[in-house]
């Protein structure tokens, strides 16, 4: 399959039509010669599985952290015509919204003499681990809002303000949220958790922006260097999951019903337009707008221990911005000149919005929207912004972060979590977690380097570098 793969420009590739049957458009995915060693054969037959699936428009598409994942490759991105296409939880993932927010504060790297003190306390108010609940108590009918009005609950509630929404992409709500397709389970499952940071890869880092690439762009997403940060990312904890596992059972079943031909039963999935279809999008909403409400409360949460550390406001700790990476979401984008409605899967990516498109935050139509790029515990995360070569090449998409080249298990087996948080302690970065085996899972270098991974989006126009941002604290969820 590997021989079959045509390079079509210097960080673009093709995997054409018949490298598996059945496909309708071919796959093409973003990489540099650099990190080619790193592309699974099985990530690669994963994407030409997402272009047999009927509706599939132009290409199916996959960023450089392209790795292995259930049904589409994570990097994944496979856009569908409303009238032909259909809707895979396989193109979304179990973690749906799993995403990652950006706080500012007015902090510089020497006002943080009390680093673990702080950092001990950001872990001891933000419940961190597996099954861990939090400390609000959500009624029923308060899920019920979470999961129709997202972040915007939230912030009604008192756990931040009117400006985090317009930061928010979609302003931290899809619509059409139909909370009849969620389950009692999925509810008992989301109820004790939204303000929880999870486990797996979920984090909260303590960063320093070291570098500006864009003096323009981050100066209008209220960045400069020198300046701390924080960075937040978790997505929709166990309701989402159980979302996801109760429709992939009804939606494996709906594809015989429509006789969808499968290259993969892991891409389960029903015509968008039938009732199956309908209820996984709206049910899918409703864990989205939990996801958005669980990072507002995280942030909530943040701000507190900051302003009880450093005597701030929350208006002096804006949101720079949130972007979700495990969505389906209905947009318009232009497909042969004409703008067509398109159902764009985005399974471990992310939206990244050019310049004078709809849903920017304020000010940011001439640059583009902002996009976050997380990196690993010992490694940069970058800032973005949204370019005119991500609209017309990728439907307004790029990577979600570095992308993963060891599982979890052979991770461990690499060196254990008590010597990677000595060796990160000796770079100046402090971490926390439940336990060492959550360190040595997300090892640095189970991951691939964040910065050629940023440099292939960059060289290849689906997103234009702004800063980059350095780990100085650390808490593993």
């Amino acid at each position: 399959m590997m021989e079959k793969i045509i390079q079509r420009g210097e960080y673009e590739w093709e995997v054409p039509i018949g490298t598996v049957p059945g496909m309708r458009v071919p796959g093409r995915f973003y990489l540099s010669q650099q990190l080619m060693g790193t592309l699974e054969e099985g990530a690669v037959e994963q994407l030409a599985n997402i272009a047999t699936l009927p509706g599939i428009c132009k290409n199916a598409l996959a960023m450089p952290d392209i790795h292995w994942g259930y049904g589409f490759p994570i990097g994944g991105v496979g856009a569908f015509t409303m009238d032909e296409g259909i809707i895979s939880p396989g193109g979304v993932g179990f973690d749906i919204n799993c995403g990652v927010r950006l706080l500012a504060t007015p902090l510089h790297r020497r006002d943080l003499g009390q680093i673990k003190k702080v950092m001990q306390e950001l872990y001891d108010t933000v419940p961190t681990g597996v099954g861990t609940k939090s400390c609000i108590t959500v009624a029923d009918r308060d899920l019920n809002k979470i999961m129709t009005e997202g972040a915007r609950w939230a912030v009604e509630e008192g756990y931040g303000t009117d400006r985090d929404l317009l930061w928010c992409e979609e302003q931290g709500c899809i619509e059409g949220a139909d909370i009849s397709h969620v389950s009692q389970k999925a509810r008992k499952r989301g109820r004790p958790q939204c303000g929880t940071l999870g486990s797996g890869n979920h984090f909260l880092e303590v960063q320093c922006v070291e570098e500006i690439f864009d003096p323009e762009a981050a100066q209008a997403f209220g960045i400069e260097a020198g300046q701390i940060c924080i960075m937040i990312h978790c997505g929709s904890r166990g309701l989402g999951h159980q979302i996801c596992t109760d429709h992939l059972k009804i939606l494996e079943d709906a594809a015989k019903k429509y006789h969808i031909p499968l290259a993969d039963k892991q891409l389960a999935c029903a015509p968008l337009t039938s009732p199956e279809g309908e209820a996984y999008l709206s049910a899918m909403a409703c864990a989205a707008n939990y996801a958005w409400a669980n990072r507002q409360m995280i942030m909530h949460l943040t701000r507190e221990v900051l302003s009880r550390n450093f005597s701030l406001s929350a208006e002096e700790m804006p949101l720079v911005y949130d972007v979700t990476h495990n969505v389906a979401k209905i947009e318009e984008h232009l497909v042969d000149g004409k703008r067509t409605t398109l159902c764009v899967h985005r399974k471990g990516a992310t939206r990244a919005f050019g310049p004078n498109t709809h849903d920017l935050p304020p000010g940011c139509d001439a640059i583009g929207q902002p996009v976050i790029i997380p990196g690993s515990m010992g490694s940069s995360s970058y800032l973005l912004k949204g370019t005119q070569g991500a609209m017309e090449k990728t439907f307004g998409s790029t990577c979600h972060g570095a992308g993963r080249v060891l599982s979890r298990s052979q991770a461990k087996k690499r060196a254990s979590g008590e010597s990677i948080q000595e060796s990160l302690g000796r770079s100046g970065i402090t971490v926390l977690a439940p336990s060492a085996g959550s360190i040595a899972e997300e090892a640095p270098d189970a991951y691939k380097p964040s910065g050629e991974v940023v440099k292939v989006v960059h060289e290849a126009g689906i997103s234009a570098k702004v800063a980059r941002l350095n780990p100085i604290g650390v808490i593993k969820g």
